[in-house]
């Protein structure tokens, strides 16, 4: 790891700690704060990160509860907690006003974190989330729940996941299946793990059921930048462009940028070109 990077633990709440990376930049510069989705990790903002500070921005990365090497209590976990967590990190670090990033479930995550706190941040980047409302994607609870909870990997190791990831998205840099395979640990016989465990995952899942983001929008001040990303699903890139236009529609303040054709973790899959649409909307003074 760069010298340039440091690490430390920030303790969030009695007995959790999460683990964060921060880089350094012009203390006039707008501060930076990045936060990965469900079941990832901080390393898939890598390239963002560095990109951002080597324009002299100051940027923390973050590994949500149960993520990544930050502290994994049995219970606490969903949005509400998301956000307390966040918040505890921001002002142990000291960032004034800082723009919030979030992809996917962290996009949800800086949304509320905007809606609740505007006065301690200067704008809120959603990249392909913050438009997320599985009430919408699926007819029941039910439904969402046999959708949404991970496949079993744990007969694979490491290797041979990386295999299969590669073949699925073959267009993934190098460092972003790197970042990706951060997401499991391996264990003594060979075999990986995820890092987060099931049950915290769906605890997760079922606080994504319950959010309803698109009633936050017409509560929402602070400058917002959605970034969207057309994996070519036609039916999801309809529901994207519906929830684009519903958020528009109710805040006064939201921007938006489509990558087509991308992925969803387009952040790692672009790293440079995001980073740069970040850093644009602060010189050209939409984070102001």
């Amino acid at each position: 790891m760069s010298e340039s990077v440091k690490e430390s633990r920030v303790q969030v709440a009695p007995g959790v700690s999460l683990y964060v990376e921060r880089r350094d930049g012009n203390p006039g510069a707008a501060p930076f704060v990045l936060v990965h989705g469900l079941a990832s990790n901080l390393r898939l903002w890598d390239g963002v990160a560095e990109e951002l500070a080597a324009r002299g921005h100051t940027v923390v990365a973050l590994d949500q509860r149960g993520h990544g090497r930050s502290d994994a209590p049995e219970s606490s976990y969903g949005n509400a907690v998301a956000v307390e967590d966040l918040r505890a990190t921001v002002e142990a670090l000291g960032l004034e006003r800082p723009i919030v990033a979030g992809q996917s479930w962290g996009g949800n995550v800086v949304l509320e974190y905007g809606c609740r706190f505007p006065p301690e941040t200067r704008g809120i980047v959603c990249v392909d989330g913050g438009i997320i409302e599985l009430a919408d994607w699926f007819p029941s609870w039910e439904a969402c729940l046999a959708a949404m909870t991970p496949p079993t990997l744990t007969h694979l190791t490491r290797a041979e996941l990386e295999a299969r990831i590669r073949a699925g998205t073959p267009q993934l840099p190098d460092r972003a299946v790197a970042a990706a395979l951060e997401c499991f640990r391996v264990r003594e016989d060979g075999r990986i793990e995820p890092r987060l465990a099931l049950h915290r995952h769906l605890q997760i899942v079922r606080s994504l059921w319950e959010s309803r983001p698109s009633a936050r929008y017409k509560e929402l001040t602070v400058p917002t930048l959605l970034v969207l990303a057309d994996t070519g699903d036609t039916a999801r890139t309809e529901r994207k462009r519906h929830a684009e236009a519903r958020a528009k529609a109710s805040a006064a303040n939201v921007r938006s940028h489509w990558f087509s054709p991308a992925l969803h973790d387009v952040h790692s899959q672009y790293p440079d070109r995001v980073a740069a649409l970040l850093a644009d909307a602060v010189s050209d003074g939409f984070f102001a």
